[in-house]
């Protein structure tokens, strides 16, 4: 049987659109919020959209608990958008709210100068810092040099260590849009929603988490960017 990827169900977030792109990479996906086959999973995908302070609370209690003992069992974590700003330790999005901390740093609002919410396709800046041996990241391989991605967020974090940082993105600031932390990492942009590049980086994810996938229906190496707006 084909490994399952286990989608955290918080009550929010594109959960169809996120099977479809992963079904397209070659994955079997389960959504599911019971705490047991959560803590029994190997690869979980917390999805989200909307604000930071609904999700968070469904999370709270046997589900964040089942989260934290899959991870100490060796299970890989990937957030997106508002699953991604879940991962960090606060949010101020109306109010202080804590967040997972399993990422260090806050969720703060753009700067009010600049337009708010950040929607639509933005340019990442791969870190060479992370970088082993002149070989990019293998969460990059494969991928344009700056990709694009597609953002829908008016807030964003801050204070993540340069060192965690894969890549940052501008609108306004600059801010983290790709972030890894040993075997949790995250992406502020919508993988789903951006085209062939957003398959490869999932499809990237899931050969790091040494997911076994079945054969790719689409080809996510194909050129990536602001032009290629199919959604998977």
């Amino acid at each position: 049987m084909t490994p399952r990827v286990h989608l955290i169900d918080s009550g929010v977030g594109n959960l169809g659109n996120v099977v479809r792109a992963l079904s397209r990479v070659g994955a079997a996906c389960e959504v599911t919020r019971d705490p047991e086959t959560l803590a029994a999973a190997r690869c979980l995908i917390l999805p989200g959209v909307g604000a930071f302070a609904p999700p968070r609370e469904v999370l709270r209690g046997k589900i964040e608990a089942a989260i934290r003992e899959a991870l100490a069992q060796g299970a890989w974590l990937f957030g997106i958008c508002v699953g991604f700003q879940l991962l960090f330790e606060a949010s101020e999005e109306f109010g202080e709210t804590d967040g997972l901390g399993l990422l260090p740093g806050r969720v703060v609002r753009f700067p009010q100068n600049v337009p708010c919410p950040h929607i639509g396709w933005n340019r990442l800046e791969i870190s060479t810092e992370r970088e082993a041996n002149g070989e990019r990241h293998p969460l990059f391989a494969g991928l344009a040099e700056s990709p694009w991605g597609y953002f829908v967020h008016s807030f964003a974090p801050e204070h993540v260590p340069e060192e965690l940082v894969l890549a940052q993105t501008f609108h306004g600031r600059r801010f983290p849009s790709v972030v890894q932390r040993g075997r949790v990492l995250g992406t502020q942009f919508h993988p789903e929603r951006s085209g062939a590049f957003g398959l490869r980086m999932l499809a990237n994810f899931l050969d790091l988490a040494g997911l076994k996938r079945a054969s790719i229906e689409s080809n996510p190496s194909s050129p990536s960017g602001p032009s290629n707006r199919e959604v998977a």
